[in-house]
This record gives structure tokens, sequence and C-alpha cells, in this order.
């Protein structure tokens, strides 16, 4: 699958100090269906849980927005 940032995705990646590597280990790493996803990942070195927003059409991976979640907005 290929996978595609916004411009929203890099720019809030710039922001928070997320690589796009980062992002696109953890989404290689899930099979998607068709349609929007949201995923919260904790991952090592960052203070907040990890929320990628994508959107999956034929082939391809959209990243939406990704950000740290602040504390008390886990589900």
């Amino acid at each position: 699958m290929k996978i595609k940032f916004s411009r929203h995705a890099k720019r809030r990646a710039k922001l928070y100090n997320i690589s796009e590597a980062m992002v696109s280990d953890i989404l290689k790493s899930m099979n998607f269906s068709p349609g929007k996803h949201e995923i919260i990942k904790n991952i090592k070195g960052l203070k907040y849980p990890l929320k990628i927003v994508t959107t999956v059409e034929d082939d391809i991976i959209t990243v939406v927005t990704n950000y740290p979640l602040r504390k008390g907005r886990i589900k």
C-alpha cells in the first residue's frame, strides 16, 4: 500500500516533531479496510499517545492528521 501525507498532516508532524517514518512504520504494521480510521498508539519517546487519522481508498492510505493526545482524552 502507498502512504500519502496531506499538507495538514505534514504541518502537524513538523509542529509536534513527529517523523513521517514513525507514522509510516505504524501504518505498515496494520491491515486496513476502505474508509476512515483513527489510530491511537503509545510511542516510546513521546510524552502523550499519538493519534493518526487516515482514509483508505483503493491501495492508497492518506494521513489526514497526526498529533499527540493530551492527558484525559483517551477513550
